[in-house]
């Protein structure tokens, strides 16, 4: 039998069930059947959307690049970010993947005017007064390691938090960090593929 569940992962939790480091992981927050696991990952200092599930099919398809689903992040940057950074973001800037330059796609940007609403980090974002932050959405169809805390800081605004806000049509509404909601294969698979489908 499939599960699906939807998680909000916490700041400094593992993408990961065991923990070698005592770190923090998924088993410490989410109680799901032992054969499940994360499609992808999300960096120890990321927050935000994952999938855990025990269908391999789900993980093969989700995880396959000819597939170029849309990953919405929010991402609160350090400076006055400015709309020529953001042109560059959306064209793609180079950035070192497994130690080689790695031309990112093309992407959709844009600049929040106000803060978006999101819970609270613990611990906190270090304030600086002397140093304005700005808040982004960054919208991608391709996700190396780090690929968005790389982009911001090769556009000169470096990430300060990182939150993957949603999947295609999964997303983190109604989801505070730590929480988990439970789907059908159904549900999930018309919110992640049915526009693919024709």
């Amino acid at each position: 039998m499939h599960h699906y569940y939807i998680v909000y992962k916490p700041f400094q939790v593992m993408s990961q069930f065991s923990s070698t480091e005592g770190k923090r992981t998924l088993k410490d927050f989410f109680p799901v059947p032992g054969d499940c696991y994360p499609v992808g990952r999300l960096d120890f200092d990321s927050e935000g959307l994952l999938i855990l599930t025990n269908d391999a099919a789900l993980n093969n398809r989700l995880l396959n690049p000819q597939f170029a689903h849309e990953r919405e992040y929010w991402v609160q940057v350090e400076g006055a970010i400015t709309p020529a950074a953001i042109r560059q973001l959306e064209a793609g800037v180079t950035i070192a993947v497994d130690g080689k330059p790695y031309r990112t796609r093309p992407a959709v940007a844009g600049i929040f005017e106000a803060p978006p609403p999101v819970p609270d980090r613990h611990p906190p974002i270090r304030y600086r007064a002397q140093i304005p932050t700005s808040w982004i959405r960054v919208v991608l169809r391709e996700g190396k390691n780090r690929q968005v805390r790389k982009m911001t800081a090769k556009a000169g605004f470096p990430t300060l938090r990182l939150i993957r806000r949603r999947i295609e049509r999964v997303d983190l509404e109604g989801l505070a960090p730590g929480e988990m909601k439970t789907m059908t294969q159904q549900q999930l698979y018309s919110l992640l593929f049915a526009e693919r489908n024709q």
